[in-house]
């Protein structure tokens, strides 16, 4: 955007612009000129003021050429996608945000519909591809049909976004819900953490169809490297899906294994005749109900530790998180071994007493020493928790 742009808010001046727009660019100057005349013509049609923010971090022109365009420049002390926005976001004064690619993918002069729904209401608007128009070639197939649809999908379901394209780089977001946000990564994760965060405060999501062109210039993106840090980033955000609900089927599933096989349960099966629940399925029970446990504590765990976005919601999580205290979990331990000792001890009591004769069941020594093992989770998982406790 040239200098003299009637609607540009030079850098020295007092006036707060309505638009921040915010490029980060690593060698893109094939396409960096075609977007900042493209901002130009949307700013100059939404008769606003403005500033253009380019975060550089090339070794090509691209500074050169955006200065030359009346852009803002500025160079990150560190590499990352993510920090290269938030070294912008600080310095940027608009009362909206505007984020994009300098490759030519997304068409700046589309920015008015995204600036509209943010105008009326909207605290973050998305240019959704998938509900507009992707060119042929814009994007690779593996993320068309297999990437970006699938982690949609993860973060809608973990973060109840209800959004189509969770990934779109095109965006408009209100500085003060920007600062609100108070975002923290600094790679390609980036663009779900802002989405993630939007959604677990309660802020306005929106979406507009635009339409995805074919890049100038060589991709830096490493699809499976992105794709993984994207995943992992939503799931130990939201420990509720990663641990709770894992651990609490596990231990539902071992349960009713351990009680079938404790009763000696048979069905009689289509073609492979009786199915017998016996010693084997009760040590299957066993193992499937202390790791149940197990997985379930280290929801709790990581949400005490890290101050996860999306925070587990299930009713057992909300109660430990809420109630528990070292000196309950203590003794809810210690009752748990007492039992399973107390059950054990009337095993070896009753094999003493018929003249070390036959033992009982195997079954029953699996069930007290499962309780046993419980026991001993419960007491030192409440040293842990006391522990953390008493750090915040």
């Amino acid at each position: 955007m040239a200098t003299d742009t009637p609607t540009a808010a030079p850098t020295d001046s007092e006036e707060t612009p309505t638009l921040s727009v915010v490029l980060p660019t690593m060698n893109e100057e094939a396409g960096i000129e075609e977007c900042l005349d493209a901002i130009e013509d949307a700013v100059a049609e939404l008769g606003v003021t403005a500033e253009v923010i380019v975060s550089d971090s090339s070794t090509d022109g691209t500074p050169e050429i955006a200065r030359d365009h009346g852009a803002i420049v500025v160079e990150p002390d560190r590499q990352g996608y993510g920090y290269a926005y938030r070294y912008a976001f600080e310095r940027a004064r608009g009362e909206y945000v505007v984020m994009g690619d300098a490759d030519t993918t997304y068409d700046f002069r589309e920015l008015p519909k995204l600036f509209e729904r943010a105008s009326e209401g909207a605290d973050l608007v998305l240019g959704s591809r998938f509900a507009g128009d992707i060119k042929t070639g814009s994007m690779p197939r593996l993320h068309q049909y297999v990437g970006n649809p699938a982690l949609t999908a993860f973060l809608n379901r973990f973060y109840g976004a209800g959004v189509t394209d969770a990934h779109s780089g095109f965006r408009v977001i209100r500085r003060d819900v920007l600062e609100e946000l108070a975002l923290e990564t600094d790679g390609m994760e980036f663009a779900s953490e802002m989405i993630m965060a939007a959604s677990a405060q309660g802020y306005d999501i929106a979406e507009v169809p635009i339409t995805y062109h074919e890049r100038v210039g060589e991709a830096t993106l490493d699809s499976f490297r992105d794709g993984w840090e994207h995943l992992r980033f939503m799931l130990v955000n939201a420990p509720g899906y990663l641990f709770s609900v894992p651990g609490a089927v596990l231990a539902a599933v071992g349960i009713a294994v351990m009680l079938l096989a404790f009763g000696n349960a048979t069905f009689i099966g289509i073609a492979a005749g009786p199915i017998i629940f016996g010693t084997r399925s009760m040590v299957a029970g066993s193992l499937l109900t202390i790791a149940g446990y197990q997985v379930a504590s280290l929801g709790v765990f990581a949400t005490m530790t890290t101050d996860p976005i999306r925070r587990p919601a299930d009713p057992p999580t909300e109660w430990v998180l809420k109630h528990l205290r070292l000196e309950r979990g203590l003794a809810a331990g210690l009752a748990l071994v007492g039992t399973g000792t107390a059950y054990a001890g009337a095993i070896v009591l009753q094999w003493l007493t018929d003249g070390y004769g036959a033992l009982p069941a195997l079954t029953h020594d699996i069930l007290a020493f499962t309780i046993i093992v419980l026991g001993i989770q419960t007491v030192f998982g409440s040293f842990f928790l006391g522990s953390v406790r008493d750090e915040q």
